[in-house]
């Protein structure tokens, strides 16, 4: 080695082979392609995901139950064959993710209990303020409210209502599989796992459109009075639950929690709900589809904070300081409560370091 000398050295180390990403290790498609795959194949699960909801030809609005058994079928079929779309990018791609399917979107037991429940925390506490304008308004005291939800034949209302069926339990589903365990770990590669983290809400936002022309065709005149509809639902009281006397009978009461979630998730769903709820649930990123589910269905519950509501209140100092300290603790807690060592080693950050991108920020 001394006879070598510097230039040798030198040439011993230019000689050194790098490692090289695990697509071009395998033969694979260049980046350039990679990327082009992956949007491809994310717009074609956006486009099947929305047009499954159009092969039933109906005359019906789409609160109707009929149309909403239906679109019950379309998206849970989707839904299941969507999975093969990422095993498709795979093999045209040649990433190998070093996990199972399954594994790899969100499906494992690993640190599942703080993914259920700390992403679901830190959305209910940006929604400080809502919540507590919405137990202001409510018709029921504490004990009464705690009957209500504990109550088995409210969650059997619940359970036979096909509107809540669909905002709190399909739709969170089957949006979630769809636009987050399958479109992430193909665009993560491509992009790196923050960006993908932002471009998913996109391919969600698009795919929520189609209720633009369905409300042109049942109910609003004009676009601009759709995307207005946020601002006035609170003037004209869509923001706020039913008005109940205190004396109602526990009937009445047993309603509520079916009134709450149509009034707050209908007529508010295209513009406003979508963009609050494609941003909240793309947030914590615990590799697990429960939490973003829980979310996604909590966020479909409250609907868009009604801000203009909240200044008009009569409580409305101590309302305008719970929406102030909401969002505060939120950003305060952010960093803390969606740290990955939180929930365990995260597929997609095995996904990318296979894939040559070991420095992922959200990974380290």
């Amino acid at each position: 080695m001394a006879a070598l000398g510097g230039d040798g050295l030198r040439l011993l180390s230019v000689s050194r082979p790098e490692r090289q990403p695990e697509s071009a290790a395998l033969g694979g498609p260049g980046p350039g392609l990679c990327c082009w795959v992956s949007v491809f194949s994310c717009l074609s699960l956006a486009c099947s995901y929305v047009g499954s909801l159009y092969v039933w030809k109906s005359e019906l609005p789409r609160d109707h139950p009929a149309v909403i058994k239906r679109r019950f079928t379309s998206v849970l079929v989707v839904s299941s064959l969507s999975p093969l779309c990422v095993l498709l990018w795979r093999e045209l791609t040649g990433i190998q993710p070093g996990t199972s399917l399954l594994t790899l979107m969100g499906f494992r037991l690993e640190g599942i209990f703080p993914a259920a429940l700390l992403p679901l925390l830190l959305t209910m506490i940006l929604f400080l303020g809502p919540l507590m304008q919405l137990s202001m308004d409510c018709p029921c005291d504490l004990a009464d409210g705690l009957k209500v939800v504990l109550a088995p034949r409210s969650w059997a209302r619940c359970l036979t209502d096909m509107r809540w069926l669909r905002n709190q339990v399909i739709a969170p589903l089957t949006e979630e599989l769809v636009f987050r365990a399958c479109m992430l770990p193909m665009l993560a590669p491509c992009t790196g796992l923050g960006p993908a983290v932002f471009t998913c809400p996109l391919f969600f936002g698009v795919a929520h459109f189609h209720h633009i022309f369905e409300q042109l065709r049942f109910r609003q005149s004009s676009v601009g009075s759709i995307f207005l509809s946020a601002g006035r639902a609170c003037r004209c009281g869509h923001s706020r639950p039913p008005r109940l006397q205190r004396s109602s009978s526990p009937t009445q009461l047993s309603s509520v929690p079916t009134l709450l979630s149509s009034s707050s998730a209908q007529e508010r769903q295209v513009s406003s709900t979508t963009v609050l709820e494609t941003g909240l649930s793309q947030g914590p990123q615990p590799g697990h589809l429960i939490g973003p589910v829980l979310c996604h269905s909590f966020c479909n519950y409250m609907g868009f904070p009604a801000v203009c509501a909240a200044l008009e209140h009569p409580q409305r100092r101590p309302l305008l300081a719970g929406y102030a300290l909401g969002v505060g603790l939120f950003l305060l807690l952010l960093q803390p409560l969606t740290d990955p060592k939180l929930y365990g080693s995260l597929p997609l950050c095995v996904l990318l370091e296979r894939a040559g991108d070991s420095e992922a920020p959200l990974c380290s």
